[in-house]
């Protein structure tokens, strides 16, 4: 796997150095071997240690920056004396490869030229005879050295990956595997294309059979043959790269969403599409055992805002179900099917998904913001809770819910105890949102406020201004966050008795502070001045005691 360029320049030198362990024998010499004359000199680099165990004054690391230290200085000695060096190196020499350590240290100092190799990753993915990434696709290289939990986060958002380095760190690579749900999918490859190869289903290795020079791979999750079954007719875009429509009518007023929405699209009315309709029983289709249902949140605007396991669950899906609005947050993947409809089709939606998923498939419902806050993980439980549905998994994903990414732009406003209200009188009667907003208030909780106005509810904000003053001072700080993450954010300080609910809109969260929260003007990030909203963590113990709470009056 030697390079052209490398065998000329390895014919060319004087010296020929290589890194090797104590025993003496170096896989970079082996690999050269037929290539080195008899009047080269060699140059053996031996590494002090090969483990983190050693009596050096500076550690494990001490060693060995002295050590290379050392090397560098041998080598100096024949570039000094005009001689030309060829330092062997596995792989790439700038890949994770030990001549990096040399070239920081000389490369300024003597003319130098770095040949590129066969990585081990190219190898590997040779010998597996597999795709690493296909389009689109993001592969990660990633060391086995990394905590477990990190390795985890990283494996579940990425499409393809390949961990280096494993050896001593194979149980945690393959337990940071299992977490992420991709141990099923990933191979393992031992010195490729050497002597000794070794290829196989990686959780079948034996933890104690595994040496360093060996990788996990991940490969391209498009090299998996396309779903089919009979769940095939339920989709509700023929071609996966098709953008999913609106089933609307853009002219109506849009339907209150129950939704955690503090950055979102003007909402479509409609019908839900056919495609949507009850399917027939499992029993009935000879279906495949059931799949899942994983319901995740967007956060309010875009990838930035996703977790690492939202974006695993992501891209493991076969399916994904959501408001149209949100589906378009999500990169179109080939082979994905998408089912995009209104946002007033909760229920059916939620049926829809869990039906896919008693067919076997794996099905994403994606939500905006927290799906579990005022959003889709309601709607899928609950109609999880019917028999027919009993026994398919349910799995939901926290996501930034929009009173935490609004409480981010402006400060700290949620720095103490809080409550979070939904404005929309769609699904609650006005005087139980009013009776909670006078509880409260009086019991002095900052208060975010979600699904504040429409164009068809102009009033609401308005009203739940009046009942607030009625517990709290005119100079109350109110943070009016409209897009957070979007474009078109804007996030202003305003005083409560000024609160002018023109300017609010589906698009805006409010968060009310209590008698504790605090504003300042600071320097912006472009130089311009900015307020922020806090509140204390403490409550001053001569702080007046919240008053009597009211009862809200019954409702038909």
């Amino acid at each position: 796997m030697l390079t052209v360029r490398a065998v000329e320049v390895i014919g060319a030198a004087d010296v020929v150095a290589y890194h090797s362990a104590r025993h003496g024998r170096s896989i970079a010499r082996s690999i050269a071997a037929r290539h080195l004359r008899a009047d080269h000199i060699e140059e053996a680099l031996v590494y002090p240690v090969t483990t983190e165990s050693t009596d050096h004054p500076g550690g494990y690391r001490g060693a060995l920056e002295e050590f290379y230290e050392q090397a560098a200085a041998r080598l100096a000695v024949h570039l000094d004396a005009g001689r030309s060096v060829a330092v062997l190196a596995e792989g790439d020499p700038l890949f994770y490869g030990s001549y990096m350590h040399m070239h920081k240290r000389l490369a300024h100092r003597y003319p130098t030229e770095v040949v590129p190799g066969v990585t081990s990753v190219s190898a590997a993915a040779a010998r597996l005879g597999t795709p690493l990434v296909e389009g689109e696709e993001v592969l990660s290289i990633l060391p086995g050295t990394l905590p477990e939990e990190e390795l985890a986060a990283r494996l579940a958002a990425t499409d393809a990956a390949v961990v280096m380095k494993l050896g001593r760190t194979f149980p945690a690579v393959r337990g940071a595997l299992a977490r992420a749900g991709r141990l099923a999918d990933a191979h393992y490859v031992e010195r490729a294309t050497m002597p000794g190869e070794r290829t196989g289903e990686l959780a079948a290795v034996d933890a104690g059979s595994v040496p360093y020079f060996s990788v996990a791979v991940l490969p391209s999750r498009l090299t998996a043959p396309p779903a089919t079954g009979p769940a095939a007719h339920l989709a509700t875009t023929g071609d996966p790269a098709d953008a999913p429509q609106p089933y609307a009518d853009p002219t109506a007023d849009a339907p209150q969403p129950h939704a955690d929405a503090a950055a979102g699209a003007p909402h479509a009315r409609g019908v839900l599409p056919a495609a949507l309709a009850p399917a027939p029983p499992a029993a009935e289709t000879g279906a495949p055992p059931a799949g899942e249902v994983v319901v995740i949140g967007t956060g309010p605007a875009g990838p930035l805002w996703m977790t690492p396991e939202t974006r695993g669950a992501l891209a493991a899906a076969e399916d994904l179900v959501g408001y149209t609005t949100y589906l378009d947050r999500i990169p179109v993947r080939p082979g994905q099917r998408r089912h995009g409809s209104d946002n007033k089709v909760e229920a059916e939606r939620a049926e829809f998904a869990l039906e896919l998923a008693r067919r076997g498939r794996r099905v994403a419902v994606v939500s905006g913001g927290d799906p579990g806050v005022f959003a889709m993980a309601t709607a899928v439980l609950e109609a999880a809770a019917q028999d027919a549905y009993r026994k398919v998994p349910v799995r939901v994903l926290p996501g930034v819910t929009a009173a935490n990414a609004a409480a981010a732009r402006a400060g700290a406003p949620l720095g103490h105890d809080y409550a979070t209200l939904s404005l929309s009188d769609r699904l609650k009667p006005w005087e139980v949102i009013a009776g909670r907003l006078r509880a409260a208030a009086a019991a002095d909780l900052v208060l975010a406020l979600y699904n504040p106005g429409s164009r068809s509810r102009t009033w609401q904000v308005g009203k739940a201004r009046d009942v607030l003053l009625e517990h709290r001072a005119p100079d109350t700080p109110v943070v009016v966050a409209r897009d957070v993450g979007g474009p078109g954010e804007r996030i202003r300080v305003v005083e409560l008795a000024a609160l002018d609910p023109a300017e609010v809109d589906m698009r805006t969260l409010l968060i009310v502070g209590s008698s504790q929260t605090r504003t300042a003007r600071r320097g912006g990030p472009d130089g311009d001045e900015v307020v922020v909203a806090w509140t204390p963590r403490t409550y001053p113990e001569d702080a007046a005691p919240p008053a009597a709470l009211p009862v809200a009056p019954p409702h038909p």
